[in-house]
């Protein structure tokens, strides 16, 4: 292989964007991914029954729209198609009508207005908002850090009074955001399941403008899903890069970052291949892999080693697969033609899920997501059927389990399905015949996770926690929340880095303008 300007390891979508931007500049780049085929998390298989197309990590994708690494690679020209569900999200309540996100307002604002007289006024106010300001937050939020342009325009937008406000919003918990806009229970279950797509707990600082963020995005552009998977997306990135020269190898794992002189100069793949880069690497890979396992510890300052004790893993998930023959059989009609369900009781029992994924215990009541892929693509299943999965988050580290099954996390078959089997149970409740429709189901818990992608760290999927101490300026260590490492020429481009997890492709997006523009200033000092 002849050596490139720059390699990549992994070919996620935080791998492939930085890949696409780094050959729009006019690099030569080479994509080493050590599956054997490319996406990472963003992938499809058949893993229930012939027929039926599994999304088997990540599946809709409402910030890769939104996202400006994603929009600017114009990714419908290499033929990708973005659907919808009838309506975007529903959450079912118990005696009440559900909850419904829709991408028309007055939908969502009339579901809202069952639960209180009102609470659709409220909605409307906070989605006008969003409207004003969501999409130059969203430039803010996955830029790098920190955000001198972005913040600029964003500050322009707010001016100092509403500048205070969404201050004030950054901070808030999505209960408290709940309680100040709403009365009835479906606007706070709407802002709090969303918000819970990380692992903020709904007390916590920054839960709010979570929340506020991914209702807007889903009232505003949908949760979008790739027609026929989630790996149409990855096809349409890996088009794009061979269309500009660039490559990916698939099983070719990555042993080791070479450094000379203090620069990352090239890699050494697991068949004892040694491939040169003459301008760059960059590395789609957990952060404590790379420092610990991928560069030698001679090239790690101290203080970053020390630091990785400390880096702080999200909780662990378990993620279900169904093959049903036939739709889920809601007792609530407007939950069928839903992309995304969530299963929660109230946001108390939200508060109490989180608590006990804190302290180490399995939740006696996940919070359960549930994806209707059928109801969203219809070329995912045959006709009549439905393609659904299902994930909850349990502990990183299990130090108990608050159900009856005496889960330990070995999650061996007993302890997976007795999980899945609460999982079952919520969705029962409010589906009741649900198993009856099961034909075939494929369990990953964390340790399978891990296995099938390893960024997936112990069935982390979002690359280490969202909470504040470990965002921004935070993340993956303090005062290394820009993708440039220790080691020159080698660039954090995971969603261990900046900012974080999601399928929007800025890690990647912003490392590769980073080694772009450090390159171009290495040739002007010639160094």
């Amino acid at each position: 292989m002849p050596d490139p300007d720059a390699i990549v390891i992994g070919a996620g979508p935080n791998g492939l964007v930085a890949a696409n931007v780094l050959a729009d500049a006019g690099w030569d780049v080479v994509v080493l991914e050590a599956n054997d085929e490319p996406g990472g998390a963003v992938r499809t298989a058949e893993v229930t029954a012939p027929g039926y197309r599994n999304d088997l990590f990540s599946a809709f994708y409402p910030l890769a729209v939104m996202s400006p690494a994603m929009r600017g690679l114009d990714l419908e020209r290499y033929g990708l198609r973005w659907v919808h569900a009838p309506n975007v999200l529903a959450h079912p309540v118990a005696g009440e009508p559900a909850a419904v996100l829709s991408r028309d307002i007055d939908t969502t604002a009339a579901s809202l207005e069952r639960f209180s007289p009102g609470d659709g006024d409220g909605w409307r106010a906070m989605a006008a908002q969003f409207e004003q300001i969501g999409p130059a937050f969203v430039d803010t939020l996955l830029g790098p850090f920190p955000p001198v342009r972005a913040g600029a325009n964003l500050g322009l937008r707010l001016g100092p009074r509403r500048g205070l406000e969404f201050g004030r919003l950054a901070l808030i918990p999505v209960r408290r955001l709940a309680e100040e806009t709403f009365r009835g229970a479906g606007g706070g279950l709407l802002l709090a399941g969303n918000s819970l797509h990380a692992d903020i707990s709904p007390d916590g600082a920054g839960s709010g403008v979570l929340g506020w963020l991914m209702t807007g995005a889903g009232q505003r552009h949908g949760f979008p899903v790739p027609e026929g998977g989630a790996a149409s997306l990855t096809e349409a990135l890996v088009a794009r890069l061979e269309s500009r020269g660039g490559s990916v190898v698939t099983g070719a794992r990555v042993v080791a970052v070479d450094v000379r002189g203090r620069r990352a100069v090239g890699v050494r793949t697991a068949g004892g291949e040694d491939i040169a880069a003459r301008r760059a690497v960059l590395a789609d890979v957990d952060a404590v892999t790379l420092y610990r396992q991928l560069v030698a510890e001679s090239h790690v300052p101290a203080d970053v080693l020390r630091g990785l004790d400390r880096f702080h893993r999200g909780p662990g998930t378990v993620k279900v697969d169904w093959a049903l023959d036939g739709l889920a059989p809601w007792t609530d009609d407007t939950v069928r033609g839903a992309g995304t369900v969530h299963i929660a009781d109230s946001l108390d029992e939200l508060s109490v899920t989180f608590a006990q994924l804190a302290g180490g215990q399995v939740p006696d009541k996940p919070f359960v997501i549930i994806g209707q892929m059928t109801t969203t693509d219809p070329t995912r299943s045959p006709p009549g059927t439905e393609s659904a999965w299902a994930y909850a988050h349990v502990p990183a580290t299990i130090r108990g389990d608050a159900g009856p099954d005496g889960i330990t996390g070995k999650w061996d078959e007993r302890e997976s399905d007795a999980f899945v089997g609460r999982m079952e149970d919520r969705i029962e409740v409010h589906a009741p015949g649900f198993r009856d429709r099961v034909i075939a189901r494929h369990v990953f818990t964390p340790p399978a996770l891990e296995q099938a992608d390893a960024n997936l760290v112990a069935g982390d999927i979002n690359g280490g926690t969202s909470q504040l101490h470990q965002s921004l300026v935070f993340r993956p260590l303090p005062g290394r929340g820009r993708p440039e490492t220790p080691v020159k020429g080698l660039y954090l481009a995971s969603a261990s880095a900046h900012p974080g997890g999601g399928v929007h492709g800025a890690c990647g997006f912003n490392a590769a303008r980073a080694a772009i523009a450090h390159d171009r200033l290495r040739r002007i000092i010639g160094r």
